[in-house]
């Protein structure tokens, strides 16, 4: 009568708890849920670490100098054309004789078409003066000449000075697509660490979800052991999958922080100090995708007119094209005329005289012409040697930027498809796994289903998230491609405000 007694209990406890079972199902938490950002989370968002980078980062700094030394390397050129003037005294005086008392001031203005016009003043005495410096004590031993010098020959069209400025403005275009290159490749990596970092972090967020169910079905049946309703092998069971959520989970917070010290390599203070990203700071879940705005033939049309890469090897053929003319123009005959009127259109006493072409006048003729031009001919032909290889090499990375636009695109414009078709197969693998659970609730299923559907569910919502980056990384590599500035994203440099 005893043992009767004690079985109706034992079966009234089993009873009770398999009702409490079925009370308290074992939810799946959606994804919705699971990404909720808590209260003491903080949200960093994609818009606000760029800003940070391009308002801090020291390259993009380095950057923002590149136009200045550009602008520096233009006034260097253009130095060649600055006003010079030089003067001279040379005094000899021996026992008690002035042998020679020579005093010159010259003003040079050199032009842009060479047209160097010059004033010089000078005050030449002495016993024994150079009969060729000799000025008439009439005129108070003081002089005025007035003039210019003149190449007919090689430099009439061109010359070292000329090509320099003009190479200089050219420095100063391939420094800008420089800058914007630098620019780009810093975003390009650093926005592919966010999308890293904001892959980890819901990575480890859906482990340790699946982690709480593993750990709740562990707990029920270690109680149906108990209660003798399960053989021990399942609490192995049960316990195995709790171990091994609890590995992936670990392993699944070491990918995260890892992924958080790479992407604190990007982001620096305003005063060049390296910043830190806090273990309450998380990014959104969902960003919303934007396709660009150019369709595929429109970002191939502007990626041959404004690519970086490809503005850099014009500019540089532009530069070679200065050369190969400074090269033609060197084959010439060097011919330069000098003509200085004396004392006209101011003399000697500052006063304005007439202008008499054939009379009181200096003259000169110099000429310059290598018989073979060896070092001539040799320079030309290795200038356009050099334009040869720019052009090859600029139509081979013009066709890679192509192709590179065309494989983006098209992963760009596919990865949509396949997100939409992860995001059912989530949907219905967490339909799966609920039916499982509330078939356990009523001992009608087993561990073996449940992990494999719980572990096709975890695989899924890890896909998801994959998809959502790949489709992220993949507009970014299109639009480094293009060569768009700054990836789209705004920015004004500090030296274009």
């Amino acid at each position: 009568m005893l043992n009767n007694l004690k079985y109706l209990v034992l079966l009234c406890l089993g009873l009770s708890i398999n009702l409490v079972h079925a009370q308290e199902q074992i939810s799946v938490t959606s994804i919705d849920e699971i990404v909720e950002p808590a209260d003491s989370v903080q949200i960093f968002a994609l818009e606000d670490y760029v800003k940070i980078i391009l308002a801090n980062h020291p390259v993009v700094k380095q950057a923002d100098l590149m136009p200045e030394n550009a602008r520096q390397e233009i006034r260097l050129a253009k130095g060649a054309f600055d006003p010079k003037l030089t003067s001279n005294w040379d005094v000899k005086n021996y026992k008690d004789t002035e042998y020679y008392d020579i005093f010159n001031t010259t003003l040079k203005v050199p032009l842009w078409f060479p047209i160097d016009p010059k004033i010089s003043v000078d005050r030449n005495r002495g016993y024994y003066l150079n009969p060729e410096r000799n000025i008439s004590e009439d005129e108070d031993f003081r002089q005025v000449t007035a003039g210019v010098s003149l190449p007919v020959g090689r430099g009439l069209f061109i010359d070292q000075r000329r090509a320099a400025v003009q190479q200089a403005e050219l420095f100063a275009q391939i420094t800008e697509a420089e800058r914007i290159k630098m620019i780009n490749k810093v975003l390009l990596s650093a926005v592919k660490a966010y999308w890293d970092w904001y892959y980890n972090y819901f990575e480890f967020r859906f482990v340790d979800q699946s982690l709480t169910i593993s750990e709740e079905i562990y707990r029920r049946v270690k109680l149906d052991f108990e209660f003798g309703e399960v053989a021990a092998v399942d609490t192995v069971q049960a316990a195995i999958t709790f171990q091994n959520r609890s590995a992936d989970r670990q392993a699944a917070l070491i990918g995260f922080k890892r992924a958080g010290l790479v992407l604190s390599n990007y982001l620096w203070g305003e005063n060049e100090e390296p910043l830190e990203i806090q273990d309450n700071v998380a990014p959104i879940w969902g960003v919303a995708f934007q396709q660009p705005a150019e369709q595929l033939d429109s970002l191939m049309l502007f990626a041959v007119e404004n690519h970086p890469e490809l503005q850099k090897y014009s500019l540089k053929l532009d530069q070679l094209g200065v050369d190969e003319r400074l090269a033609k123009e060197n084959l010439k005959p060097r011919v330069d005329l000098n003509y200085n009127l004396i004392n006209s259109p101011i003399n000697y006493n500052g006063e304005f005289s007439d202008i008499d072409l054939g009379n009181n006048y200096k003259f000169g003729l110099e000429v310059e012409f290598p018989l073979f031009l060896r070092k001539e001919r040799a320079k030309l032909k290795q200038t356009r040697i050099k334009i040869d290889q720019t052009g090859l090499e600029s139509r081979f990375v013009q066709q890679e930027i192509v192709n590179e636009i065309e494989g983006a695109y098209f992963e760009m414009v596919n990865g949509q498809q396949m997100l939409s078709f992860l995001e059912t197969s989530v949907s219905n693998y967490q339909r799966l796994l609920e039916a499982e659970l509330l078939n356990l609730t009523l001992g009608e299923s087993d561990l073996f289903k449940i992990n494999f559907q719980q572990d096709k569910l975890l695989e899924a919502r890890i896909k998801l998230i994959k998809q959502q980056v790949s489709i992220e990384k993949a507009k970014l590599e299109l639009l480094w491609a293009a060569g768009k500035p700054y990836l789209d994203f705004n920015y004004t440099p500090a030296n274009q405000n």
